[in-house]
């Protein structure tokens, strides 16, 4: 389903800064029955713990930081609570989506996992971060790969 923007496409995750991901985990399987099969898992190069799962067709990400000060620790103790840190938003093309930002006054975000600014690869597609939130929410784009790309990527990992 198309939204009015031209390059979203749907939410393609959501992403919740939590200080315990098994924690959280729990009272999300006790109260919305997230599927049984749902692991953590830690994410090395960014330092971070997280539970996956999908809900209603959107992929929700109950993330952890591992050491403190850490991208999701930081953003809970500025705040002073868990909630929502970002919603990644699939789009159509990620360069049309970030000129469309960028005209509306938008700035671009170091990704911290990655130390890159504006367009770059990840396991899922091409993402993007803005610098500006959306009522204390981060902006993520992401331009999924096509089979093609995935191939691609995965030979260059060695995955």
């Amino acid at each position: 389903m198309k939204s009015d923007n031209p390059n979203v496409r749907s939410i393609k995750h959501m992403a919740f800064a939590v200080r315990d991901a098994a924690e959280a985990l729990k009272a999300y399987a006790q109260f919305l029955h997230v599927p049984a099969d749902t692991v953590l898992t830690d994410y090395p190069k960014s330092k971070n713990r997280v539970a996956l799962f999908n809900l209603g067709g959107i992929e929700y990400q109950l993330c952890q930081s591992l050491e403190k000060g850490g991208r999701f620790d930081q953003w809970i103790e500025e705040r002073g609570a868990e909630g929502l840190h970002h919603i990644c938003y699939e789009v159509d093309s990620i360069d049309a989506a970030l000129d469309h930002a960028q005209a509306q006054g938008a700035s671009l975000r170091l990704c911290k996992a990655c130390g890159v600014k504006g367009s770059h690869p990840h396991p899922e597609g091409y993402v993007a971060f803005l610098d500006n939130d959306a009522g204390g929410v981060e902006i993520e784009f992401m331009q999924v790969y096509t089979p093609e790309e995935l191939e691609k990527y995965n030979a260059y990992k060695g995955i």
